[in-house]
């Protein structure tokens, strides 16, 4: 490994976002010295497991992960063609790639084989990967951020970029204030075989009280995400009581389910930090905002701070000057307030049942927005991030 202890870039997290944004670098133009910290050392999944951890990747964030080299091989990919939207009153809304002339909605791909693609181009490129320690202090002047390790290493660069996650080191050590919204809600994940062809369609169901939604994955499989106020009921289930649990729930739509992968939960929040940068620091990613998993666009946002913060570093110079910064800043704020009240309003709006005649509205607008080609075409659009 490399001594080097002088760095233009260091990023604290080296999962999508961080990685992703720590290849976009080294391949630049301007050859930055780049860093990358991860605690985990990074191994090759194993090919005959799947994994219940899955995004709905947009076609310009395909592109981008295309452009580093880094988009997995399609034999684990799923296609999104169409979108099936059910309130819990008959609502319905219907939408597909075709209706705006798209390739796809979105790809459904597994974390860890991302992460596999990116972290095969990460060991080919000039980027010195920092495992095995953990960061312990940070201090930042007009110049430079300091970074000391947990083995002793004292490290600098002129930037460093905080990609560590919701519960982010990087955040808390710069004192920037994070204003958080807990859904008191959980997502449920897992994956299934399914009796019947998916045929490349998304479906999702407003229950009420729970928002289900079946993604289709490569084959005939789905993964599932079940965000409810009661994630115990599942994961008390066994592998045959949470495939017909799930089956009924879904109206039996694709027959019957089997289990691929064990249940797990994670907590909904939203958060939002007053701001993403701070003297000589960045935020990207989940450690910049997290929105309700209703809409998939959590990694999508993330991996768009990424190219945001490439390009304007792109443009050369010091890499933490405070103008790049508070640029960055502005140019991300508009797109992720815009999916975070979107995603908020959707979830407030489809579990108050304390309005009269509410119930019956929202399904209303939701038929009505489904009979009406423009307003459609737009949400389609939303969808898949453009």
């Amino acid at each position: 490994m490399s001594a080097n202890t002088d760095f233009d870039v260091i990023i604290i997290g080296g999962g999508l976002v961080g990685a992703s944004l720590a290849l976009a670098l080294a391949l630049a133009r301007q050859r930055w010295r780049v860093a990358l910290l991860e605690g985990q050392p990074q191994e090759t999944p194993d090919l005959q497991s799947w994994d219940a951890r899955i995004y709905a990747i947009s076609p310009a964030n395909r592109d981008f992960l295309a452009g580093l080299g880094a988009w997995p091989g399609m034999e684990r990919i799923g296609t999104v063609a169409r979108m099936d939207v059910r309130g819990d009153q008959g609502g319905r809304l219907e939408f597909s790639a075709g209706e705006i002339g798209a390739p796809a909605l979105a790809w459904i791909a597994e974390n860890r084989w991302m992460l596999a693609a990116l972290w095969r181009e990460i060991r080919q490129s000039d980027i010195q990967v920092l495992d095995g320690a953990q960061a312990q202090t940070l201090i930042t002047d007009v110049r430079q951020a300091r970074l000391t390790l947990s083995d002793g290493r004292s490290l600098s660069a002129s930037l460093l970029v905080g990609a560590d996650g919701a519960n982010s080191w990087v955040r808390r050590q710069t004192g920037l204030e994070a204003k958080v919204k807990p859904y008191r809600q959980s997502g449920v994940v897992a994956n299934f075989d399914c009796e019947l062809a998916h045929g490349d369609v998304a479906r999702q169901w407003f229950f009420g009280d729970s928002v289900l939604a079946w993604l289709p994955m490569a084959g005939k499989r789905i993964s599932m995400v079940w965000s409810t106020f009661d994630p115990e009921r599942l994961l008390a289930l066994d592998a045959g009581q949470l495939a017909h649990t799930v089956a009924e729930a879904g109206g039996r739509a694709l027959g019957t389910l089997s289990t691929l992968t064990a249940a797990h939960a994670f907590p909904l929040r939203l958060i939002r930090p007053e701001a993403v940068v701070q003297q000589r620091v960045a935020l990207v990613g989940d450690a910049a905002h997290t929105v309700h998993p209703l809409a998939g666009q959590g990694v999508n946002l993330g991996f768009q701070d990424a190219v945001a913060l490439a390009a304007l570093l792109a443009k050369g110079g010091d890499p933490g000057l405070w103008q790049t910064l508070s640029r960055y800043q502005r140019n991300r704020r508009e797109a992720v307030l815009t999916m975070q009240l979107s995603c908020d309003g959707l979830f407030s709006l489809f579990h108050q049942s304390s309005l009269p005649g509410l119930a019956r509205l929202r399904n209303t607008g939701l038929s009505l927005v489904n009979h009406l080609g423009p307003l459609k075409r737009k949400f389609a659009r939303h969808a898949v991030g453009c």
